[in-house]
């Protein structure tokens, strides 16, 4: 089965519809799938739902569909320095789950292995755990949060084979093997793909089986950080 696509929109055709849920990889500006999220905006696909950990900043990631107003709800656990997000956010346009980033984590890990829910301490007694089920577990109270199946998966990885297989390079390791896992199909773009039997086995952070499709591209490398200086 050949998994190789020439671009992203072809990688993406047949998969997209208004409605969908999509499960996006990333952290800050780091291993966000970029090629992939330009493709669903150039594509038009709208009133998404989307979980990643942040929705991007205004000029680039997931903040490209917050400008084109084609996501509808964001589960994320960070708004960041996104002033479109908080102003859409503020407004009453876009409905934002927050989630704990590690429980936000653990339900896309969850999805991806086929656990319904699982109980967790983090956010018992705030706004988190309102309406949710709650369960003493020796004397301590947990919350019940479901696991996270997606119709469609799109991470950025370091390396691929042909087969699907993944290596994530430091810090972009980071939501994109849960996001990977809990799609129901998942879309890959990467920034190498090497021959089957290339990668070292200890070293695949995502087996293939997850992964459907992939794409090789040009990535920028965006640095998100601040520094300061006293004055002399």
């Amino acid at each position: 089965m050949n998994k190789i696509f020439d671009n992203p929109t072809s990688a993406l055709e047949g998969l997209l519809f208004d409605g969908m849920f999509i499960a996006a990889g990333g952290f800050g500006l780091c291993g966000i799938p970029e090629l992939l999220i330009d493709a669903i905006r150039k594509a038009g696909t709208k009133d998404l739902t989307i979980a990643s950990n942040n929705c991007g900043v205004d000029d680039f990631g997931l903040g490209v569909l917050l400008t084109t107003r084609q996501i509808r709800k964001m589960i994320s656990s960070y708004v960041g320095e996104n002033a479109e997000f908080m102003r859409q956010y503020l407004s009453g346009e876009l409905e934002l789950e927050f989630n704990p980033q590690g429980t936000l984590a653990e339900r896309m890990r969850a999805g991806g292995a086929g656990i319904a829910g699982f109980y967790t301490k983090t956010g018992v007694g705030t706004v988190v755990a309102k309406g949710k089920e709650l369960k003493v577990f020796d004397g301590e109270v947990f919350v019940l949060e479901t696991g996270i199946v997606a119709d469609l998966s799109i991470v950025k990885a370091w390396k691929a084979d042909t087969s699907g297989n993944l290596v994530f390079r430091k810090t972009a390791r980071n939501f994109n093997p849960p996001a990977a896992t809990c799609g129901k199909i998942c879309v890959a773009e990467v920034e190498e793909i090497v021959p089957v039997g290339s990668l070292d086995p200890d070293h695949i952070h995502v087996p293939g089986i997850y992964v459907h499709r992939l794409i090789q591209g040009q990535h920028g490398k965006r640095i998100e950080q601040r520094t300061t200086r006293a004055a002399a």
